[in-house]
């Protein structure tokens, strides 16, 4: 029943249906306490709960799922601390109690669960040490506790591991990294936000040395030579630092190290990659313009043979007032908070008296817009790569929207902001408008985005919220599939796809071959979905998490 607009508690009369061996109410409007009768589910394999507003305890008689193989309980408003039952899940290969509010440390127990390969346990509120017996989780690949409040140091015995991947950001973290092949291939990403850690990572100070730590090398021998003057790189890294607070449900806390959190972003190596840049370029000679839009300039610099970097100068110059900087500050501080293979990889940025400039991968293809309205390049770009072009956007947009803390707003999502690597993946960019979701705050705005994909809502009221990427998107698939903006249907829409009568083949690019009955029948679902997003009605849109989930059956 997962993926519905089901709402109210989860009925205790489940606990009755002891044949049940897999229940999944995921992603719908649930509300209350998990029951404690679905322990009587004695051959249950699979319980998925997770992206409702469930909250309470988890119930201690969940231990008594002994047959379960995969739970998921993340994404919810769980709270109070995991129950050491959890630890009885013997044949458990799957648990996921993510973006709750969990607290005091992780059971003990959980180190019994010798056939579990994915934990995770991040965005919570868990403190104290990691305990050791984590360690005895011989079968473990995936281990995320990232953004929760774990202090100490780093347990040993993760040498033993097997492990493949593991996210430890943002806790209180401190000492050597593991000489392990999880925490050796590691990104900076994955370690930063901690305390003090040291090891041989790109980004950390190696242990037992001392000296500049080498964020604050980058920052003497990075930025200095490239701000144009002292008060504007005061006043920029201030503007940077206050903006990249996080707010959590229940505390408003300072990471410690905010700095470093800043400072690590830029791929620059000094002054000489930005002559680099400016030669490049020829000084963002016009031969080198391979795009423009509202807020900036993008360019193509080939660094070296076969290094290749879009470089997207802002428009504005400093003048003394930072609100001239308000987009270019926009853009870093929403770049810095994402990592997501549907989203353009950022680099660095710099901020010059002469010019304030983003460096990003470039990606070949170029955008949407210009593939659709080009002739040749339409018809490469056929059935399999526009249906999965669609589906990629739909996942970053989940990304920003649900995994993102504070979730970010995109609010220009459009056919020209997103672009496509050679293998037609899509990427969303351009972050020049995005907007950060606090949630304290009422996210009024100014409007933005593209004429034709923003929300209606928009017209009368400014307030932000995801359902207006919802909207954007909505229109976009719909783009893809005709092969040009689709004012006609958009205009006269009225809410409802059945009333509509619109044929298969009225809707689809004639620059393409008639698809298969396969694509013929994921194509229908993507226009269901579209039309769904396109409600006028902000609160009757699906959100992204669902769409995503959808386009993926």
């Amino acid at each position: 029943m997962a993926e519905n607009h089901i709402t109210g508690s989860i009925p205790v009369e489940l606990g009755n249906l002891t044949q049940l061996g897999r229940l999944n109410l995921s992603s719908n409007f649930l509300v209350g306490e998990i029951p404690e009768e679905l322990g009587k589910l004695s051959l249950l394999e699979e319980l998925i709960l997770n992206g409702n507003q469930l909250s309470g305890a988890i119930p201690p008689e969940i231990g008594s799922l002994t047959e379960i193989t995969r739970l998921d309980l993340s994404t919810n408003k769980l709270t109070k601390s995991i129950p050491a039952t959890l630890g009885n899940l013997l044949k458990i290969n799957y648990l996921n109690l993510s973006n709750n509010q969990f607290s005091q440390e992780i059971p003990p127990q959980l180190g019994k669960l010798s056939l579990l390969t994915d934990l995770d346990l991040s965005h919570n509120f868990l403190s104290g040490e990691i305990p050791s017996k984590i360690c005895h989780l011989e079968s473990l690949q995936d281990l995320n506790i990232s953004h929760n409040n774990f202090s100490g140091f780093i347990p040993r015995e993760f040498e033993k591991m097997n492990l493949l991947n593991i996210d430890i950001s943002y806790n209180e973290l401190q000492g050597p990294i593991p000489n392990s092949t999880a925490f050796r291939s590691a990104t900076i990403e994955e370690l930063q936000g901690n305390k003090d850690l040291c090891g041989d990572v790109r980004g950390l100070r190696p242990c037992g040395k001392h000296g500049l730590h080498k964020g604050w090398k980058i920052f003497l021998t990075v930025f200095f030579p490239l701000l144009g003057a002292l008060v504007l790189s005061v006043v920029v890294i201030c503007i940077l630092f206050s903006s990249r607070r996080v707010k959590r449900d229940s505390r408003n806390q300072e990471n410690a190290m905010q700095n470093e959190e800043f400072l690590w972003i830029s791929a620059f190596k000094g002054k000489k990659m930005y002559e680099e840049i400016i030669a490049a370029t020829k000084d963002f000679d016009a031969s080198h313009l391979i795009g423009k839009g509202g807020h900036g300039s993008v360019y193509k610099a080939e660094l070296s043979p076969g290094n290749i970097v879009a470089v997207k100068k802002i428009h504005s110059m400093y003048t003394g007032d930072i609100a001239h900087q308000k987009e270019f500050l926009n853009e870093i501080r929403a770049l810095t908070e994402i990592k997501h293979r549907n989203i353009v990889k950022f680099f660095g940025f710099c901020v010059h008296s002469r010019h304030s400039f983003l460096v990003y991968e470039y990606l070949e293809r170029g955008s949407l817009a210009t593939i659709l309205s080009n002739e040749a390049e339409a018809a490469v770009l056929d059935w399999s790569k526009r249906v999965n072009a669609i589906k990629g956007v739909a996942h970053a947009l989940s990304y920003m929207h649900h995994d993102c803390f504070p979730p970010i707003v995109h609010r220009d999502i459009s056919s020209k902001n997103v672009l496509l690597d050679e293998e037609c993946e899509a990427h969303v960019s351009d972050f020049g408008t995005a907007k950060l979701l606090e949630r304290d705050s009422s996210n009024w705005t100014q409007l933005a985005g593209t004429y034709g994909y923003i929300a209606p809502e928009l017209a009368y009221t400014m307030k932000v919220t995801e359902k207006c990427d919802v909207y954007s998107f909505g229109v976009l698939a719909l783009e893809v599939i005709q092969g040009k903006h689709p004012v006609d249907i958009v205009s006269t829409f009225s809410g409802s796809y059945a009333d509509m009568n619109i044929e298969l083949d009225d809707m689809l690019d004639p620059r393409l071959q008639f698809p298969s009955l396969e694509l013929q029948n994921k194509l229908i679902s993507i226009m269901d979905v579209a039309f769904l997003c396109l409600d006028v009605n902000p609160q009757s849109r699906p959100t992204m998490q669902i769409v995503s989930q959808l386009l993926s059956n």
